[in-house]
């Protein structure tokens, strides 16, 4: 019951080349940011359907050993067994490729795998969210905005159309799931001299959890541009 997009985004500083790797999902479960987001300086992916709390550290584990994210990818949905393999979906992006597997038992899921980004979902009341999502952030991709910002303004554009057939009043359905989940997560390849701590943000039951996503972002980013104001060092970092 989750719909997610990973992204991995190249960008300079000073001429040396750095990449931010994010995710955003949201589900009408609680919790999903507990276990569905996955990101490293290596990479980003996002898990649904079957979802094992091991699988991220073991994904984060061979990407930090140079392993390509689909070549892990496919060594970790082979070792599942297979009533568990045919429920999962699991997809993102590494250094240097991209991947996307949905399993055949997933409930009306999709996927889509842009290079540079991917989005999926299951549960979905359509394909529309997931062209929502997508379209929202290959509008805005690479651009002056934080990725943090831009991930959950593609979750928000899929909100219209609805991100869970089973989600009562989402979109045009009447299910019995009210209390959902949403999250955002950037890590960046650039050594920075303090937390920005907007880059890691969840809500973890709400029954608005994208819009209240979006609220705690903002103030997440006040908080942080506050701190820095108040208590930076001659040098531009916070003190500790």
């Amino acid at each position: 019951m989750t719909v997610s997009l990973c992204v991995r985004e190249p960008y300079q500083v000073d001429g040396n080349r750095h990449l931010r790797f994010g995710v955003a999902a949201a589900a009408a479960v609680p919790g999903i940011g507990a276990l569905a987001p996955v990101v490293s300086a290596d990479g980003a992916a996002a898990v649904g359907g079957h979802i094992d709390d091991t699988l991220g550290d073991r994904l984060t584990r061979y990407l930090a050993d140079g392993v390509a994210i689909d070549d892990a990818v496919e060594v970790l949905l082979g070792a599942a067994d297979v009533s568990v393999r045919r429920g999962r979906q699991l997809h993102g992006v590494g250094r240097s490729s991209s991947v996307t597997a949905t399993g055949r038992d997933c409930v009306a899921a999709a996927d889509r795998d842009g290079d540079h980004y991917t989005v999926a979902g299951t549960h979905l009341p359509s394909e529309a969210a997931l062209d929502a999502i997508a379209d929202r952030y290959t509008g805005a991709a690479f651009g002056d905005d934080p990725l943090a910002e831009r991930l959950i303004d593609a979750l928000t554009a899929a909100s219209g159309v609805g991100i869970d057939s089973r989600r009562g009043g989402d979109a045009d359905s009447d299910g019995p799931l009210t209390v959902g989940s949403a999250a955002v997560r950037v890590v960046t390849t650039e050594a920075t001299d303090d937390r920005r701590f907007y880059n890691d943000l969840r809500i973890d039951a709400s029954e608005s959890p994208i819009a209240d996503l979006e609220t705690t972002y903002n103030a997440a980013l006040l908080g942080y541009e506050q701190t820095v104001d108040a208590y930076a060092d001659p040098d531009g970092s916070p003190s500790s």
